[in-house]
């Protein structure tokens, strides 16, 4: 069915169980829908509107919640609630159910178990269209190659494979590689000096200033000047290319090296430096200068601080700092080798396992192209979506777009295969193709089964059996398309006025 004009939605809320008519009954298959009980409308029935909201959790989580009526089967022994919790429980009033438990209804989702519902999901988010977004945030996940070696040594592959794809291809300048010995102009000072990832906060690069093993580590390579030098010179170069710019201004956060909020003590340093030189500074204002290097890309920023000389000097420094981690703090950081999974790293790092080259043209798009065919070859691309279902959505799925929640919404509806799926206007974000494409996929894969759906479109009602126009909270017309066409009508107005 399609419904069209005023008090639609209301309808859609109606026939979802959301509110109830004020007067007379509404009945599904002979059924008083509010006489329902809510165990069974909860499993039978499915809603999903036009404002999505998700749960702080993984993709996964969110795809999942729909299936969670109650435990099913036992928690693990090492996992499972205690009985402190569950007297607890009781004595609050609250159902002691184990929430370790496993609560997912496979069965529902037309799954048997564990072992093989990530087929479903990866179904129902192809439907959506949401699997090559999957795809992407797998990309920047991470794997423990201890549980999952075969990921790992596949990525190694992909890694090996890569290289001689951009080789045959005349493209290997595009990705400049870690070496040990070499210092990489399109990576970080930071990650030059590091030369890996680091695994724990003190090692992150906006707090290596306040790292006091990397402050021992440049004193002891004497450059804990040269540093606070660079500083000068990143600094000067901020507040003249942001001092007209107005607080909140999107470049300070794509270009700088400082924010809105800090530029004007940047400025006073400056100004000071300028007037009683470098030595007149005081620790605080040092300390500020000495952590702006870290973040400095010699191709991306060109200010020509990391010229030949300075980038043995990194390199001998790297060394250093590396000797001094292996012994003091061994977990500190995940180092870089060209022959090894790094644990700490995105599947994308450990793939290119150096940096994309700045200033080529096109060569994002190249590398993305290429490493796409490699995974594929390799039969690998399913594992990093895999991947991706960890991705993290944030608070009520912030880290996500308006498009990919209603995506993902409509995703999680269509897992547990209700009766009846009710779609209120879900799809109205996205561009007519889009919506097009989408109302066909759910309606081949629904088919046999019920769907109504809220539309802007009215032509996209032609995919319907039944069409239900209605206004001013009244049934004008119902009919086929077909038929609503065919002679004047409400319905035939509207398809004119689009």
């Amino acid at each position: 069915a399609r419904t069209s004009g005023s008090g639609t939605e209301q309808l859609s809320y109606m026939l979802s169980g959301l509110v109830w008519p004020s007067s007379g009954s509404l009945r599904i298959d002979g059924r008083d829908v509010e006489r329902l009980p809510a165990a069974v409308t909860g499993r039978r029935m499915a809603y999903v509107g036009p404002s999505a909201y998700h749960f702080a959790g993984s993709l996964r989580d969110n795809l999942l919640y729909g299936l969670k009526h109650r435990p099913l089967r036992p928690a693990d022994p090492d996992k499972a609630a205690g009985h402190d919790y569950r007297m607890e429980a009781k004595r609050a009033g609250n159902p002691d159910f184990d929430v370790n438990a496993d609560w997912i209804d496979y069965a529902a989702a037309g799954a048997e178990g564990p072992q093989d519902i990530n087929a479903r999901l990866l179904e129902v988010l192809a439907i959506v269209d949401l699997k090559g977004d999957a795809y992407r945030f797998g990309l920047t996940g991470t794997i423990d190659p201890e549980r999952s070696p075969e990921v790992a040594e596949g990525v190694l592959m992909a890694r090996a494979a890569l290289i001689e794809r951009l080789r045959a291809g005349g493209n290997d300048d595009l990705v400049v590689r870690f070496e040990a010995d070499s210092y990489n102009g399109n990576a970080s000072v930071a990650e030059n000096l590091l030369f890996g990832t680091p695994r724990v906060p003190e090692f992150a690069s906006k707090a290596l200033a306040q790292n006091a093993t990397v402050a021992a580590v440049l004193r002891e390579a004497e450059l804990t000047e040269a540093f606070v030098g660079m500083g000068v010179t990143i600094a000067k170069t901020m507040v003249e290319i942001f001092a007209d710019l107005p607080p909140g201004h999107p470049f300070f956060e794509q270009f700088s090296f400082i924010s809105d909020d800090d530029l004007p003590e940047f400025r006073t340093i400056i100004t000071r430096v300028e007037s009683s030189g470098v030595d007149a500074l005081d620790e605080a204002a040092r300390k500020l200068l000495l952590g702006l290097p870290f973040n400095y890309v010699e191709a991306r920023h060109r200010l020509g601080l990391v010229d030949g000389k300075m980038a043995e000097r990194l390199v001998a420094a790297r060394h250093r700092l590396a000797e001094r981690l292996e012994r003091d703090l061994p977990d500190a950081v995940e180092f870089y080798r060209a022959d090894a999974y790094n644990a700490a790293a995105s599947l994308q790092d450990n793939i290119l396992f150096g940096r994309l080259a700045f200033g080529q043209a096109g060569a994002e798009q190249i590398i993305g192209d290429t490493l796409a065919e490699v995974l594929d070859d390799l039969g690998l691309r399913e594992t990093v979506i895999e991947v991706g279902l960890d991705y993290n959505v944030g608070l009520g799925g912030a880290r996500l777009s308006a498009i990919q929640r209603q995506k993902l919404a409509l995703a999680r509806a269509l897992l547990r295969r209700p009766d009846l799926l009710i779609i209120n206007e879900a799809a109205a974000a996205m561009d007519g193709a889009g919506q097009q494409r989408l109302v066909e996929r759910i309606l081949d894969l629904r088919e046999g089964q019920g769907v109504i759906w809220v539309l802007q479109r009215p032509e996209l009602a032609s995919l319907f059996d039944t069409i239900l126009v209605m206004r001013d909270g009244r049934l004008v017309e119902q009919g086929s398309y077909g038929e609503l066409t065919q002679r004047d009508s409400a319905f035939k107005d509207l398809v004119a006025a689009e």
